[in-house]
């Protein structure tokens, strides 16, 4: 079977898909045929910088995959022909995450799942439901569980409640989607006047282009009547933080997931400590998390947005167009 792999620091380019022998699973774990990954963020920035990681070479990338169960070892309850989708972290499956639930994760401290057979505890695959496609299921490790838990903690959002989402990447999409399930109204970010329109057919209320109005955070306020919104799925980082901290609430929350501004830049403590906000830093989440989304996404029949598809041996075309930004939603290999 073949599997792309990282094998230097070279970034995209120098991905290797190599052949490798088919793995048998073991007591406890199951063989999948991955159908689709989707990717993202994390996963170039896993490939473009490996030696930071101190990532062995070679590793195959990416924590998103969907697929079929063609074999399973000793008491394993899953069978053959299940269909199954990953789980970010393998050995984090309730409860609040720990130093070992984060040395398990898919496509960075264990091996990823762009390969054409891979090896999963039963513990770090899940039921995909039933009507997703294998293609739409590989969205939801990452991104959808990350904006689920970004809605759904410390308390989960409540109807009529108004959350800004940053951008439209893959997060942000979802937690749209979400948003619309929950009966939230949404304040959306973008640069681009189309990516806006498309949240607008998602279910965003109200929008701001942070292009033409780079004092966005003040157009929120003006929105919320001077309020503030109740919630920030605070994507960008260092570079949208404060505004961000301007925009919400007093008692507001602040759920912090992305760095695409960078990793590099300062916070302001008073605005937070005089507004009892409360920040979280989130970091994808459980199965038990993962198994509620996907109730949820079953019960409100919710399809993934997937902006373009590649092919397998096309896969280095898919972390270009990841790069370029200009993607609305998730990105697909088909395997």
């Amino acid at each position: 079977m073949r599997a792309w792999e990282i094998i230097s620091g070279g970034g995209v380019d120098t991905l290797n898909l190599a052949d490798r022998a088919t793995p048998d699973p073991g007591p406890g774990q199951v063989r999948v045929r991955m159908n689709a990954n989707s990717i993202n963020y994390r996963d170039l920035t896993t490939i473009e910088d490996p030696i930071s990681r101190k990532l062995p070479f070679p590793t195959v990338p990416n924590s998103d995959g969907a697929g079929v169960v063609t074999a399973a070892g000793a008491g394993v309850s899953l069978r053959e022909g299940d269909r199954v989708t990953s789980c970010f972290f393998e050995d984090w499956t309730a409860g609040e995450i720990s130093a070992a639930a984060m040395a398990s994760a898919l496509g960075g401290a264990r091996q990823g799942v762009l390969a054409e057979e891979v090896i999963l505890p039963e513990r770090g695959v899940i039921a995909t439901p039933d009507h997703l496609t294998d293609a739409e299921a590989a969205t939801l490790p990452c991104a959808a569980l990350t904006a689920w838990h970004a809605l759904t903690l410390p308390r989960p959002i409540t109807a009529g409640e108004t959350v800004l989402l940053l951008g439209t990447g893959g997060v942000s999409v979802f937690a749209q989607q979400f948003c619309t399930m929950m009966g939230a109204r949404t304040i959306v970010t973008s640069s681009s006047d189309a990516k806006l329109a498309k949240m607008v057919e998602l279910g965003a209320n109200r929008t701001i282009n942070y292009r033409t109005n780079p004092d966005w955070d003040a157009a929120v306020l003006d929105l919320t009547g001077g309020v503030g919104v109740d919630r920030v799925v605070e994507v960008g980082g260092p570079g949208t933080f404060d505004r961000s901290v301007n925009a919400v609430r007093v008692g507001g929350i602040i759920g912090l997931i992305g760095i695409l501004t960078g990793i590099a830049g300062q916070a302001s403590p008073t605005a937070i400590m005089r507004k009892s906000l409360t920040i979280r830093g989130i970091y994808v989440g459980p199965r038990a998390m993962f198994a509620d989304m996907n109730r949820a996404i079953t019960a409100h029949g919710l399809r993934p947005v997937i902006d373009q598809s590649f092919a397998f041996d096309d896969a280095k075309d898919a972390y270009h167009t990841m790069r370029g930004a200009g993607h609305f939603g998730k990105l697909v290999i088909n395997i």
